[in-house]
């Protein structure tokens, strides 16, 4: 493996630890040991929960064209798994807050094991089944454990500030170090003990059984609406009208869509920019640093939330600083000439993409605890998971509709397309911040009033 690859990762790591290192009291909250205790067993599950998820990210499009499928084969098993989530993804939400949050975890370890098992098969209906489990377990993934949470905290009362030390330390550990260790273990498996690419498949479905007992022992139910009177259209109807009638809720879900639809679409389309005349590339080792990557954004976050700065403000930067670096195929292509030889190393437009879609993921570990308190802020606690999956379904309808036109357009076209979504996601995300400050205006200045009036009857 070349040297290159090293390096970038060295640095990452260098940067990443004197972050953590180097923070000062500033950057700490104090807390209870209640809270601490609660938080830790939070972060175990959902780090449990993530290692099922990252082992298999690197392997996923591997497996599928080693198994024999062309680009456009795995795009509709994408496809099929994003659709899923889209059609499925808002019923396993009103479940959730109606059925209880703990349930709703159990359902996606079943679902992401199922899915896992199916891996095992060439076929390729089994492997559509398995992507379709996929979807719905991913969905619940991304809505029952934050509101669980959310909803746990709460009730025992914590500080409400503290909600967003539980979201970095998750997505810091869920998505940084547990996703890099994920991505050098599927590695391992894969490439360096010879078991092939379906391995690490076989050791997700091993960490969400663990996450699962865990769960089942020591985790109490919540729900959104413990009510017995509404059914699951009325709860749909309860979602709806929120979104509908508060803007920052709408705008919260129109970002969060445009700028997932696009993380989604890099997903996919990562494997293929930096290999694009079927370069050599160390997929788990690459995956590895992106992850990194992440790990140092959600690093970054911590410190701003710690020291209370404004997340509507700071993430305006963020969503233009991911937008340019999603064009950087598009400038590459264009000044960077590229080599007809296949096979090979990665070529110096593939290292500079490379470098830029660290940074991008460095703005995916920013933007998740970022998002998760925007949410815990904005979206009312009795129709919860039910919104947050409301918020999914545009987003896997774009990814839908990419991924079915995969074939119709160059990938840079498509790394045009998410540059632009994220440049919509950084307007938006303004708009957000003036209609956030307007309504505290207006409910302080209405308190105002209200304490006036006994002094002047």
């Amino acid at each position: 493996m070349e040297v290159f690859y090293y390096v970038v990762f060295g640095a990452l790591a260098a940067v990443v630890a004197g972050l953590e290192l180097g923070k000062s009291g500033k950057d700490r909250v104090a807390t209870t040991s209640a809270f601490n205790s609660f938080k830790n067993n939070y972060v175990l599950v959902y780090s449990l929960m993530m290692s099922g998820d990252w082992l298999q990210g690197p392997y996923v499009y591997y497996l599928y064209s080693q198994y024999g499928f062309d680009k456009g084969d795995i795009g509709r098993l994408f496809i099929a798994g994003f659709g899923s989530s889209m059609l499925f993804g808002t019923i396993v939400g009103s479940l959730a807050d109606k059925q209880g949050r703990k349930r709703a975890c159990i359902t996606y370890c079943i679902s992401y094991i199922l899915s896992c098992i199916t891996k095992h098969s060439p076929e390729y209906r089994v492997l559509m089944i398995g992507r379709i489990l996929g979807g719905i377990a991913t969905s619940l993934l991304f809505s029952a454990f934050e509101s669980w949470l959310v909803a746990e905290h709460n009730k025992r009362g914590f500080d409400p500030q503290w909600l967003s030390i539980t979201f970095s330390k998750a997505i810091f550990l869920g998505n940084g170090l547990i996703a890099i260790v994920s991505g050098l273990f599927a590695n391992l498996l894969a490439e360096n003990l010879g078991f092939g690419p379906v391995a690490p498949f076989d050791a997700a479905a091993c960490f969400l059984a663990i996450g699962m007992a865990i769960i089942m022992s020591s985790w109490s139910e919540n729900y959104g609406d413990p009510s017995e009177s509404k059914d699951l259209m009325a709860q749909f109807k309860v979602a709806a009208k929120a979104i509908a009638s508060d803007e920052k809720i709408a705008l919260l879900g129109a970002i969060q869509s445009l700028f997932e639809g696009s993380m989604y679409t890099f997903v996919f389309l990562w494997t293929p920019a930096l290999s694009p005349n079927e370069e050599d590339i160390p997929h788990g080792f690459i995956f590895a640093t992106f992850m990194l990557s992440s790990m140092l954004g959600s690093s970054i976050a911590s410190r701003l939330l710690a020291r209370k700065l404004k997340v509507e403000g700071y993430m305006q930067i963020v969503f233009s600083i991911s937008a340019v670096t999603l064009v950087l195929p598009v400038v590459t292509n264009i000044l960077v000439p590229t080599s007809s030889v296949k096979g090979g190393s990665i070529s110096v437009g593939g290292s500079l993409q490379l470098l830029g879609f660290c940074t991008f993921e460095a703005c995916v570990g920013i933007f998740w605890p970022s998002i998760m308190k925007m949410r815990s802020q904005y979206i009312p606690e009795e129709a919860r998971s039910t919104i947050m999956n409301f918020f999914r379904i545009p987003l896997n309808l774009f990814v839908c509709v990419v991924l079915y036109n995969v074939n119709a357009f160059p990938i840079t076209v498509m790394f045009g397309m998410c540059s632009i979504f994220l440049f919509m996601a950084a307007i938006l995300q303004r708009r957000l911040m003036v209609v956030s400050d307007l309504h505290k205006s207006s409910t302080k200045a209405q308190e105002m009033i209200e304490e006036d009036e006994p002094l002047n009857p």
